[in-house]
């Protein structure tokens, strides 16, 4: 498989709300992230920028389901990051579902190769309730590896509170969440959801891009994997998500 050619077809998708049939079996994280890489340049020609990374596969239900055995990452762009309380259109979507997650912002440089959780713990400006808005340019969501590694990790936008708690005042792998649809709660969930610890998730991704010559810069954003079942998610939909100690985050589904 050329990674060109997949990955103009996925851009397509995105351009055009059309999903392409899955890849097929055989694939797997290698020509994912090759993959990932053509559609990356594609985005950032059009005058796109990357403003942090997003980490899923963060819990081992979800690696088993996808057949990995750690987590898979991509990058948040610019033109997807949301405020709380924005109206978030779903025509900007194919098939999108919402998943609760803690974000960091970043105050110093990361760069692994060895970056333990101290480091990360350092490199953190503060911590942020947040939310992910998945999508996938796969037909029907009958994603493999490397389907999802290759639509950027299924991301389609990010909302975050605004609000940066210190690290010194919270512990992120206790902080619990309950997630609200219309007022009504959908689900629950804890930090340690993500890898047991979401500063693990941040010594993850540092040591994992710096293998490829990539820094964690002060500014970006980095989304930590979700804390519970996705949930989907349509026009007139009201999500809550009320974080211990951080605070909420709330978006409002449009057409």
């Amino acid at each position: 498989m050329d990674p060109q050619v997949t990955a103009r077809a996925l851009y397509e998708a995105r351009r055009t709300r059309v999903p392409i049939p899955p890849f097929g079996a055989g694939l797997g994280a290698e020509e994912g992230y090759a993959i990932q890489q053509e559609l990356v340049k594609l985005l950032l020609a059009d005058g796109d920028r990357i403003v942090g990374y997003k980490v899923g596969l963060t819990s081992k239900p979800m690696q088993r389901l996808i057949g990995m055995d750690s987590p898979d990452y991509g990058p948040v762009l610019e033109s997807t990051v949301y405020p709380s309380g924005a109206a978030v259109p779903a025509s900007r979507f194919i098939q999108p579902k919402l998943e609760a997650e803690i974000g960091f912002v970043l105050s110093e440089p990361l760069r692994g190769p060895g970056v333990s959780l101290l480091d990360a713990a350092r490199a953190v400006a503060g911590v942020a309730a947040a939310v992910e808005i998945v999508d996938s340019r796969i037909e029907d969501w009958r994603i493999g590896l490397a389907d999802t590694v290759a639509d950027l990790a299924s991301n389609g936008s990010v909302a975050t509170s605004g609000r940066l708690v210190p690290l010194s005042d919270v512990d992120p792998k206790m902080v619990g969440m309950v997630l609200t649809r219309n007022g009504s709660i959908v689900d629950t969930g804890a930090g340690a959801a993500a890898l047991g610890d979401p500063l693990l998730v941040v010594a993850w991704l540092a040591n994992t891009l710096g293998e490829l010559g990539v820094t964690l810069e002060p500014g970006h954003l980095i989304m930590t994997g979700a804390l519970h079942a996705a949930v989907p998610m349509t026009p007139g939909d009201v999500f809550r998500a009320e974080f211990d100690e951080l605070g909420a985050v709330t978006v409002r589904v449009v057409e």
